[in-house]
């Protein structure tokens, strides 16, 4: 049978969690605290196989204490169940050790396959905390795609303006000259005399060509 320690300062919580727990016939409750200090506590004298730590409470909460217990019970399985699933609270606790990240509303089920899967060394993500956390990564990798590419700056080797850098951005985007011109609010002639003198800038007189030269800076 699973022991599991539990961490949260909302007593009717941690009541109800040890019911449904003890209920499973599968896990039994070696411990209930109501912050991080007194989990601590009583991993001196019980060590569980998993842990439920929420995140906000009084002392120290569930973020300082992860790392705490990764680092001296390095097989405890910790599971996050709490109210909050901002990115920071969710890169922090999974960055700590945190095996699975559970919200409150999860129900019944959720929580008992959660420690479940803890206990074979599974992960377990809310579906809310998993859309986030793609959320997340496809922004680190549309930054380090940024990063990659040569700086927008060097642009201005080739003298190019402001308002030629806005003509250049809309250009790869497939922009025409009449779109361009309703964009920017200004004639289609003045489009024209711009993108001409772009072409000389660059030395460049077909525009597929322009646009593939303009991807390396970046546009």
């Amino acid at each position: 049978m699973a022991k599991i320690l539990l961490v949260d300062d909302e007593p009717l919580l941690l009541e109800s969690l040890e019911i449904i727990l003890t209920m499973s016939g599968e896990h039994e409750v070696c411990g209930k605290a109501s912050n991080g200090v007194e989990a601590l506590k009583l991993l001196a004298s019980t060590v569980p196989d998993v842990m439920l730590v929420d995140l906000n409470m009084p002392g120290m909460g569930g973020i300082e204490l992860i790392p705490k217990v990764k680092k001296d019970y390095a097989d405890v399985k910790i599971i996050v169940l709490t109210t909050f699933y901002d990115e920071k609270n969710i890169a922090n606790a999974i960055a700590g050790g945190a095996t699975g990240y559970l919200l409150k509303d999860s129900g019944k089920e959720a929580i008992l396959n959660a420690v479940s899967q803890a206990i074979k060394g599974q992960s377990v993500l809310d579906l809310k905390v998993m859309q986030k956390l793609n959320a997340m990564m496809a922004s680190d990798q549309k930054d380090a795609q940024k990063e990659s590419r040569p700086a927008e700056k060097d642009l201005s080797a080739y003298g190019i303006t402001e308002r030629e850098k806005e003509i250049c951005r809309l250009i790869c985007e497939g922009c025409t000259n009449s779109q361009i011109a309703s964009i920017l609010f200004i004639s289609e002639g003045t489009v024209k005399n711009y993108v001409s003198t772009i072409y000389d800038k660059f030395d460049e007189h077909d525009r597929t060509r322009l646009v593939l030269k303009l991807r390396d800076f970046g546009l």
